[in-house]
Formats: C-alpha cells, sequence, structure tokens
C-alpha cells in the first residue's frame, strides 16, 4: 500500500499517512486516460459554428447571364459556393460533440491519473491549510514550504472559503472541489495537494461511519 508523508503548512512531517490502494496504487491506463480526457475535452466543445449553403444564401435566384453565346462558363446563380458571396459547400453545422463514456470509465480514468502522479511523488497531503483569514502571501508561502513548484492542482472543500479565497489570485494554482476532481484537471498539472478532509478514500471531517 502506497504512503505519504503528511506535511504542515510550515513543511514540517507530521507522521505518515496511508494512501488509498484502490485510488492511488493501481496500474495506469494510457489509453483509457486518453479516450476520457478527449471525450471530456469534446463535450466542452459548444458546438454551434453554422455556415449557409447556396440554399439559404439571399438573392441569386436570376441566372447571371443567358446560357450561350456569351463565351462564359454556365452558371445556374450568383450563390454557387465558387462565387464570393455565395454558399459554403460542406460547411459546419450545429452539433453536439459529446461521447458517451460510462461512469465506471472516467473513475478509472482518474485513479490511473492519480496513481501516475503518486508513483512520480507528485501527491502532496497537507494535515491542515489553517487559514483563519484569506491571505494569498500566506498560502504562496505554504506552497513554497512544502516544495512545491511548477503547476498545482489544490483540491478544496467548498466550505472551506479561507482556503480558496488564498489560492484564488494564484496564477499557477487551480482549484477544485473534491466531487469534481477528474482526469484531465489531474494531468494538466504537476503536482496534486489534497489536505487530509479531500483526500480520497478518507472521510471528511464529521463524518461517521
Amino acid at each position: 500500500m502506497a504512503t505519504v508523508t503528511l506535511k504542515t503548512t510550515s513543511g514540517t512531517d507530521a507522521g505518515n499517512l496511508e494512501l488509498d490502494a484502490e485510488t492511488f496504487d493501481v496500474q495506469p491506463n494510457v489509453p483509457l486516460m486518453h479516450q476520457v480526457v478527449t471525450a471530456q475535452l469534446a463535450a466542452r466543445r459548444s458546438g454551434t459554428q453554422s455556415t449557409k449553403t447556396r440554399a439559404e444564401v439571399r438573392g441569386g435566384g436570376k441566372k447571371p447571364f443567358k446560357q450561350k453565346g456569351t463565351g462564359n462558363a454556365r452558371q445556374g446563380s450568383i450563390r454557387a459556393p465558387h462565387y464570393s458571396g455565395g454558399g459554403v459547400a460542406l460547411g459546419p453545422k450545429p452539433r453536439k460533440y459529446d461521447q458517451k463514456t460510462p461512469k465506471k470509465m472516467i473513475r478509472a480514468a482518474l485513479r490511473s491519473a492519480l496513481s501516475d502522479r503518486a508513483a512520480d511523488g507528485k501527491v502532496v497531503v497537507v494535515d491542515d491549510w489553517g487559514f483563519d483569514v484569506p491571505k494569498t502571501k500566506a498560502a504562496r508561502a505554504a506552497l513554497g514550504a512544502l516544495g512545491i513548484d511548477g503547476k498545482v492542482l489544490v483540491v478544496v472543500d467548498g466550505n472551506d472559503v479561507n482556503t480558496i479565497k488564498s489560492f484564488l489570485n494564484l496564477p499557477e494554482v487551480q482549484l477544485i472541489e473534491r466531487g469534481e476532481l477528474n482526469a484531465y484537471d489531474v494531468l494538466c498539472n504537476d503536482y496534486v495537494v489534497f489536505s487530509k478532509n479531500t483526500l480520497p478514500g478518507q472521510k471528511p471531517a464529521g463524518e461517521t461511519a
């Protein structure tokens, strides 16, 4: 079973913590992660792009010139695709890009992503952030004390307003609630930082069996 050193915001050790083996100690499935991330990005597309066909463009109902005798190629409408201002051939129309992805696959991809970060030592668990008031300077100092640099995904409790506001103005930090954790955001960041309260496999404070 994978273990991680529990840290304080000052960077000191606060003991060892066992990570949930089903979440942080599985063999990463790269094709599965790719499929789920691709589906997630596809679902973000609005799909509202639209072009007009030659039937939808106004005008062009009259034949531009007679069929024969002009020396030009015969034409039926100035709204044909090869005319400037004409319709678009095979252009995009509104559509949905959603891909059906079973929840079981989504959860498995998240486990693979977290296991990959844990294997590289990029999963950090903090005992408690303990921000009495929102303070960006304190949040930046905490990350420095933890030895974290690069892009960071901080998993927060939605009710912990002081922590959220403290990290909100740091451009290298992405905040995400525990219930919204997903493979794409894990893979887009160098480090994933949890508190004991938000660590998967751990029961939130105050929750009983």
